[in-house]
């Protein structure tokens, strides 16, 4: 796919970094259709052609954070002959370059976000709360909250369970199961499905 291709999914002004990012590389990027399991991926093919995937369904700007976010795995392995940690130093020290490098594509709210992520770029986006908020303000699910904002004793449903919220265990939230009984520790980012009591109960 060619960089004039991804213009559809991205914000304006965004083609002078992507064709200084992509250099002299053989890229092929595939817009995929919506993966809960991650937004984006990065792998060297057998050919020494690299593939980068980003889902399609996401808003312009984390689209064009995401692609960043796998740009840099590609350029920070090449420079670094692939004797690096996939999330290491040296792939923080590269998305954070090109995040400020290209902090003006990114709208005035969304800018002091970036620039705060940027001292220390996490490897999964649901571990950066302040983006994961930002990017769910714009579609809202009707009774999807995160665990943190839950009352003590609130349920929930989550892939296919009924839970209840016990209590903060430092960063995350001990929730047992209704059915079974047994307790489980959630992230307060986790995204459920807040259930609503019957008010006859």
């Amino acid at each position: 796919m060619s960089i004039n291709t991804l213009e559809q999914y991205l914000p304006d002004n965004t083609f002078p970094f992507l064709k200084k990012w992509f250099s002299n590389y053989y890229i092929h990027i595939k817009i995929t259709k919506n993966r809960n399991s991650k937004l984006g991926d990065y792998r060297k093919l057998p050919d020494k052609s690299h593939q980068i995937t980003v889902n399609s369904t996401l808003d312009k700007q984390l689209f064009f954070f995401v692609l960043t976010h796998e740009l840099a795995h590609l350029i920070a392995f090449e420079k670094f002959n692939f004797r690096i940690s996939a999330h290491g130093k040296e792939w923080k020290d590269t998305f954070r370059e090109m995040l400020l490098e290209s902090i003006d594509i990114y709208t005035e709210d969304l800018k002091p976000i970036i620039k705060k992520f940027s001292k220390n770029p996490k490897a999964n986006f649901m571990a950066s709360p302040e983006l994961v908020r930002y990017f769910h303000i714009e579609n809202p699910e009707e009774n999807f909250v995160f665990v943190e904002d839950l009352l003590i004793n609130d349920e929930f449903h989550y892939k296919g369970g009924d839970y209840r919220l016990l209590e903060k265990k430092k960063k995350l939230y001990l929730c047992v199961h209704l059915k079974n009984s047994k307790k489980y520790l959630f992230r307060a980012l986790a995204k459920v499905e807040k259930l609503t009591l019957n008010e006859e109960q």
